[in-house]
């Protein structure tokens, strides 16, 4: 009515009535056939400003169906009060839902002579919703979102806000709670000249290696720039770290020739050992504050290395505010991509990583838990596989 009065165009984007939602979440069924006939929508909390309350409380005694209350908390026990003296009976089915359909959800049926009572034991508060009716004996069949493997978990994501939605999906989808706070933003090269030549006079490379999707995308980004597709790499081959980084490259229509089972620096230098016994000139675009640690294996085995930064990453000058206050509530884990990721969140909580400590760390690679270690952060968990599949398995594994 604001923006009608205001005179501001607007329009109504259709959704799921929180009345239907927040049931449902919960495995409470409101329209379930058999068991309720009609589904009646009541406010919990009638505008303080109106003289007389305008519920029909003798239809709503009478109803047979189903009755949902929204914003109930504050007046529940003079609900269940109208309800009572008005003939129904304390037995009837009831259930309060707070919070529903977040991570953060959390239910209770019994009778509704008891309900208020045993909300109050679970020291429940506003937003909840009161159902009452035959369909809450449901839930204990029909429960289905908070018995998710990583229901009401607290999970704190650190990588890149352009990198972090596959990770983020794949916990919520396990029911977590996500608190996107990425710690690095990527940005692109100040100085594209190395790149550029590297491309330029790509035929005399015999291999590149690649360990980040960033990179792949940082080169693919330069050969736009300059006007070449992937036939320039027809007399090479590729090396790649771990799937992602294969994934990343596959999008530009190549194939990696190499991917080591282990998805360490030293399995991929020695996989290419053994895949090309005499030296080779390689190519690795790479982080301009990468480690040396692949780069110096390439070179032990007698490669000769052209290290040439592919992308930059940055802090994203935050203050960290955020982050102190999401670990003073209370972050269940943490999960770390790459070293950078540690190292930016710890320079935004001032340099002490004790407040990062209170959660469990979940890191991707053995570099980034070496990076982890030196920075006084914990290495509670540490992904078998480095990707994000493997951090998010590793969590659902310490959780079993």
């Amino acid at each position: 009515m604001h923006l009608v009065e205001a005179g501001i165009q607007w329009e109504v984007v259709p959704g799921i009535s929180s009345t239907i939602a927040a049931p449902a979440y919960a495995g409470i069924p409101a329209t379930q056939r058999g068991m309720a006939t009609s589904l009646t929508i009541v406010t919990g909390s009638e505008d303080p400003q109106k003289p007389d309350s305008t519920i029909n409380w003798d239809a709503l005694a009478a109803m047979p169906g189903t009755l949902v209350f929204v914003m109930a908390w504050n007046n529940l026990n003079d609900i269940v009060a109208a309800l009572s003296i008005r003939g129904v009976p304390g037995e009837r089915p009831a259930a309060l839902i707070q919070w529903g359909t977040t991570a953060r959800q959390r239910v209770v049926t019994g009778p509704i002579s008891k309900i208020a009572e045993m909300g109050a034991q679970l020291d429940m508060g506003p937003p909840v919703a009161l159902v009452i009716g035959e369909v809450t004996g449901l839930r204990e069949a029909m429960a289905w979102f908070d018995t998710k493997p990583l229901f009401g978990r607290r999970i704190l994501v650190t990588r890149a806000r352009s990198q972090a939605s596959k990770l983020v999906k794949k916990l919520e989808d396990l029911g977590a709670d996500v608190l996107e706070y990425p710690s690095i933003r990527i940005v692109p090269l100040r100085n594209t000249k190395p790149l550029d030549k590297a491309l330029e006079n790509i035929a005399k490379y015999d291999w590149m290696v690649l360990t980040s999707s960033n990179a792949v995308r940082g080169v693919a980004d330069r050969m736009i720039d300059l006007g070449i597709d992937s036939r320039v790499f027809a007399h090479m081959k590729f090396a790649v770290n771990g799937p992602s980084t294969a994934k990343a490259l596959s999008e530009l229509g190549i194939t990696a020739d190499l991917m080591p089972s282990r998805y360490l620096a030293s399995e991929l230098v020695d996989s290419l050992k053994k895949e090309e016994p005499t030296p080779k000139k390689v190519l690795f675009p790479r982080s301009e504050i990468g480690r040396e640690t692949l780069a110096n294996g390439l070179r032990d085995i007698g490669s000769t290395v052209d290290e040439i930064t592919a992308y930059s990453t940055e802090s994203p000058g935050d203050t960290g505010e955020l982050a102190t206050k999401a670990y003073e509530e209370g972050v269940d884990f943490t999960t770390f991509t790459s070293s950078s990721t540690v190292k930016n969140l710890v320079d935004l909580m001032g340099g002490n990583p004790d407040l990062i400590n209170t959660s469990k760390t979940v890191i991707i690679g053995p570099i980034t838990s070496e990076t982890a270690r030196e920075l006084g952060v914990n290495v509670d968990l540490q992904a078998e596989e480095q990707s994000t599949d493997g951090i998010v398995k590793a969590i659902t594994k310490h959780l079993e």
